[in-house]
């Protein structure tokens, strides 16, 4: 049984540059492949278009997954040079750092219950099953806008959990500098009559990267019912080539219910703690060698999406269906991931 000391724990919460190198390793990864989407486009070959379209998509959820290190406050250990590159991030996905992170912090301090504002409406049993299911589909439709749809809301709502004026000021600096940074996009684009080219090479990656996101978050809760971080998260621990390289361009997010009890832990440090969670917590953690086996899990709960033990009220058991299949496949899948 993996039981890390105290200083272990310490060693691995250490931020370092390794994060945010891998941060402008990406962003250049994304940028030669917006290159070539445009190459692509301009030159006639459609057919190459299409996986490049993936490509870019791929690397701007990977912008995302650095936005949410840096709201974290671990993308980089000079807080400015963190907080700066969540702000340029963060307005590219029409999100505010300093609003993603006050939000978010529900969603690790509540994890799964009605007051986790990132999985509303899902966490909330008073709400119908027609208005889940409408919710899943537009946030797998069209996910980015969807998220800042949620977040923004979240700020601007008279029980908005943002409460300190300090807090509630900044976040609207960083509304201007989004609003700034737009109008400048749009005003040059509508002067150089360049509107395909912003259609092509940002906005139909940014639908795509919705859905990725969207598709990416379910796996990672929906239809567990848990009490634990462990009992409300699925892991994914790839063993292919392929599956490694996407999940380090993912900053090790598929570590997921290890980075639900250790939330400020560095994305480089995650995969050294899988397996902590069931001696930390009492509950397994549910591991899975694959995405696609995660997603097989989860699709069934997509009927009646819901999250969270305050579902497991209304069943006689305990447990709801999805729990229990949950429960039932994770004993194989966890074994075939380690």
């Amino acid at each position: 049984m993996f039981d890390p000391s105290k200083e272990l724990l310490i060693e691995a919460h250490r931020t370092t540059w390794r994060t945010f190198g891998l941060w402008a390793l990406f962003t250049t990864a994304m940028f030669a492949s917006v290159f070539g989407l445009y190459w692509s486009i301009d030159s006639g070959r459609y057919w190459l278009a299409v996986p490049l379209v993936v490509l870019v998509a791929h690397f701007m959820h990977s912008q995302l997954m650095a936005f949410h290190e840096a709201a974290h406050g671990v993308l980089c250990p000079w807080r400015w040079l963190n907080e700066s590159t969540g702000v340029i991030i963060g307005n590219f996905h029409l999100n505010g750092l300093t609003l993603f992170r006050h939000v978010h912090s529900t969603h690790h301090a509540y994890l799964g219950t009605i007051r986790d504002e990132q999985l509303w409406p899902f966490v909330d049993p008073t709400t119908p099953r027609w208005m889940r299911r409408g919710a899943a589909i537009l946030e797998l439709c069209f996910g980015m806008f969807y998220d800042a749809t949620l977040f923004w809301t979240a700020f601007a709502r008279r029980t908005s959990p943002i409460h300190n004026p300090k807090i509630r000021r900044r976040v609207r600096l960083e509304l201007l500098s989004m609003l700034f940074f737009w109008g400048t996009v749009i005003g040059l684009t509508a002067w150089f009559g360049v509107w395909k080219w912003l259609f092509f090479l940002y906005v139909v990656p940014a639908l795509v990267t919705g859905s990725m996101y969207a598709l990416r978050k379910y796996i990672e809760h929906m239809g567990l019912t848990g009490d634990t971080p462990a009992g409300l998260s699925r892991s994914v621990v790839h063993q292919d080539p392929l599956g490694k390289l996407y999940t380090f361009t993912m900053f090790n997010i598929g570590y997921h219910g290890v980075h639900h009890a250790y939330s400020s832990m560095p994305a480089h440090s995650l995969p050294n703690f899988t397996g902590a969670l069931a001696d930390e917590h009492g509950e397994a953690e549910t591991v899975y060698p694959t995405y696609r086996a995660a997603f097989r899990a989860m699709m069934p709960s997509l009927a009646d999406p819901r999250i969270g033990p305050q579902w497991n009220a209304g069943d006689a058991s305990g447990t709801t269906t999805a729990s229990r299949q949950e429960k039932s496949e994770s004993a194989v899948a966890a074994g075939s991931a380690r």
